[in-house]
């Protein structure tokens, strides 16, 4: 795990994920055109009582865009 800092809604932070993870976070950005602090403060502004923290939930919508492209 690496901890990686982050710049989201105008302020600093810190998020740890696994290689894998931020690897996967850097694909979904390449893919839906996006930057990756764009895709995160919109997770960050989403994340509810499943996701306390912001890594969590960074895992959490990760496995979510996996799960909707199976579905296609």
């Amino acid at each position: 795990m690496k901890k990686r800092s982050i710049t989201i809604s105008g302020h600093s932070t810190s998020v740890t994920l696994e290689d894998e993870f931020w690897a996967a976070l850097k694909n979904i950005a390449k893919m839906q055109k996006r930057s990756l602090n764009a895709i995160i403060s919109e997770i960050d502004k989403a994340r509810s009582d499943n996701a306390p923290n912001l890594s969590s939930a960074i895992r959490v919508f990760i496995l979510g865009e996996l799960q909707r492209k199976q579905k296609v």
